[in-house]
């Protein structure tokens, strides 16, 4: 299955998106804010699947996370979550880098539906 990265500053649902997608096989692997996830994201060379993160985060959001991880990993694949409809405007300007922007709330099937989709563009 893939390899996974979850960036979601709110514990309870970092660890209900990381839970439901180790159901489905997936290797999750956590980071509690952008600047974390950019760390991870460069020790890994870039070697996720799929980096699926909040939009909304201290330090640095996913916006700012998504914009420099593609600058270095251009082939990046990368998800946003977002509860902010102005968020989500913000995310729009970034065809080429974000792959699909899911809203909070969502249900556990709805997760793990829209990764699947995700990696499946991809397979």
């Amino acid at each position: 299955m893939a390899k996974l990265l979850i960036v979601e500053d709110d514990e309870s649902v970092r660890t209900l998106a990381a839970r439901a997608l180790e159901r489905d096989g997936h290797t999750v692997t956590i980071a509690t804010d952008g600047a974390q996830g950019l760390d991870l994201i460069r020790q890994a060379g870039g070697g996720y699947d799929l980096v699926v993160s909040d939009i909304r985060m201290p330090e640095m959001d996913g916006i700012q996370m998504a914009t420099a991880a593609a600058g270095q990993f251009p082939t990046m694949r990368i998800m946003l979550m977002t509860g902010y409809a102005d968020q989500r405007e913000r995310a729009e300007g970034l065809n080429g880098i974000i792959l699909d922007v899911v809203q909070k709330p969502f249900t556990l099937a709805e997760i793990r539906a829209r990764v699947g989709k995700a990696l499946s563009c991809f397979a």
